[in-house]
């Protein structure tokens, strides 16, 4: 199943290490009895439809269709919203070739944008693109492991795959759907996967494994994985599981159904075309693992540096200490900006982090205020979240909190909260909308600047609104703390006249809409 997050290259099903999970004795083997692992899975093997027949088959294609729930963003947690993708596929096995393209709708749109997203992926050994429109561009480095293991954990492939892993045994049992299920641990290129198998039919019903992802889950370091195969049908003698569902640490998070399969049909001959080269063999970092670059702030105000980025951050210079708003993307970006802050004002400590919102790439770097023992200010709403995220294992790939552990300093935003005094006292406000319920607003007094977490996004054509609710709340939340703007800026909006904003919300609403004065 192909994997698309929303600004977020297509596709990422990256793999990564499980710890190898206790031996278990043949006896323990539910429908394999005293069998020996490679036994017991010659057994699956043959329900499958045989090895010789696997081995036959060259390529398939498939199309389907299904949900994502977007658990990264979603406005108020669960129940969470959803994408919907519509997917057609070639693998090729033989050719160690793969070719996906997906439609994707994306639910938060506002009527502002196409909310439909079309992409096309290809790698082959030469070769390997990532199409979106009229855009080309060559595959990131992460994208020739991610497409190399696409083609050995395809159902159909994926007991041949544990055929030709290492170091073949017997897991410790598991519940599964009621029954107790035969498991199966093999390791392929040193990464451990593990393979539940009904005691009866013998079939492949799950896939697990603990690793990291460069998707959104990145911020959540060590991820298990559970990959459920159900709703089996019979496709040219092969047993051949339609229905696809893929847990995350325990949740439920795509839904992807097979709607049609071919087995070794034709194939146009330009299927594979490809116009980069591809990536390169070797071990590649994490997309999110940016380095922070500080070289082109904005004055926004005196004492008010804004970080353009992907996503915006900003230095506060206050009296007595600095105020750090934001802490995005990862601890390797978060930790360049916090190096700057020290670099910038030596002779101030860092007395504040702010984050403002509960979106993961939003907070994915506070770990690395943790772990630098500085004090976080959290909304109320968010600290479950921002705690788990903070206890979340990166054994994997471990970073400077998981190297030296340390306590969160928590400051809880409930309501309006002012750090500093004199110019350069900022007030945190709630937003408490329907859209808006786990983001803070930041309101700079002297200047009559507003920061408005993650509400704020023109369109690069047209200028209008991206998803107009949300700034329609913060407009209400001015209004209740009886706030007076002249400058919004955002995590992915740079400084906007707070005029050009009320107006451009009254012509969303066709009506008057209540605003600050300018």
């Amino acid at each position: 199943m192909p994997a698309l997050s929303r600004r977020a290259s297509a596709l990422v099903i990256a793999l990564a290490p499980l710890v190898a999970l206790p031996a278990a004795t043949a006896g323990n083997a539910p429908g394999c009895g005293t069998l020996t692992p490679r036994a017991c899975l010659d057994t699956a093997i043959d329900a499958m439809g045989g090895r010789a027949r696997l081995q036959s088959v060259s390529h398939i294609e498939w199309q389907g269709m299904g949900h994502t729930l977007l658990m990264e963003q979603s406005y108020r947690q669960e129940p969470f919203l959803a994408s919907y993708q519509r997917y057609h596929e070639w693998l090729d096995f033989a050719g160690a070739r793969v070719r996906s393209e997906q439609t994707l709708t994306w639910p938060q749109a506002g009527g502002t944008s196409p909310t439909d997203i079309t992409s096309t992926l290809v790698m082959t050994p030469q070769g390997g693109d990532y199409r979106s429109g009229e855009r080309s561009q060559p595959l990131p480095g992460n994208a020739r492991v991610v497409l190399d293991e696409r083609l050995q954990m395809e159902p159909m492939r994926l007991l041949l795959t544990a055929d030709h892993a290492t170091h073949l045994r017997y897991g410790k049992p598991q519940m599964l759907h009621g029954v107790l299920h035969t498991s199966l641990a093999f390791d392929v290129d040193g990464r451990t996967w593990q393979v539940l198998l009904d005691p009866v039919t013998h079939l492949p019903d799950a896939l697990q494994r603990t690793r990291t992802f460069d998707d959104f889950w990145y911020a959540w370091g060590d991820v298990s994985e559970q990959i459920d195969y159900d709703n089996w049908i019979l496709v040219d003698g092969f047993h051949y599981p339609s229905t696809r569902i893929e847990e995350r640490n325990g949740k439920v998070w795509r839904s992807t159904q097979v709607l049609t399969v071919t087995i070794d049909g034709a194939t146009p001959a330009s299927t594979f075309d490809t116009t980069h080269a591809r990536p390169a063999d070797g071990t590649f970092a994490s997309r999110w693992e940016l380095p922070f670059d500080g070289k082109h702030p904005v004055a926004l105000a005196p004492g008010v540096d804004l970080y353009p980025g992907a996503w915006n951050t900003a230095l506060i210079k206050q009296d007595d200490g600095v105020v750090v708003l934001e802490s995005p993307i990862s601890p390797v970006y978060t930790a360049g900006l916090l190096d700057l802050a020290r670099q910038r004002y030596p002779d101030l400590p860092i007395k504040a982090v702010l984050t403002t919102s509960d979106s993961w790439p939003h907070a994915a770097g506070v770990r690395e205020a943790v772990a630098r023992h500085l004090p976080v200010y959290a909304l109320d709403l968010n600290l479950p979240l921002l705690q788990r995220l903070v206890d979340a294992p990166h054994r994997i790939h471990p970073d400077h909190l998981q190297r030296q552990p340390a306590a969160p300093d928590w400051r809880i935003v409930s309501g309006r909260t002012v750090i500093g005094s004199g110019a350069q006292r900022i007030e945190l406000y709630p937003l408490r909308g329907a859209d808006t319920g786990r983001q803070y607003m930041v309101y700079f007094p002297a200047s009559r600047l507003l920061y408005a977490s993650d509400t704020l996004v023109l369109d690069p054509k047209s200028g209008a609104l991206y998803q107009p609710e949300l700034m329609a709340e913060v407009a209400q939340a001015v209004d209740r703390a009886h706030l007076d703007v002249r400058t919004v800026f955002a995590m992915h909006q740079g400084p906007t006249p707070w005029k050009q904003v009320l107006a451009l919300l009254k012509a969303a609403n066709k009506g008057a809409t209540k605003g600050g004065t300018d």
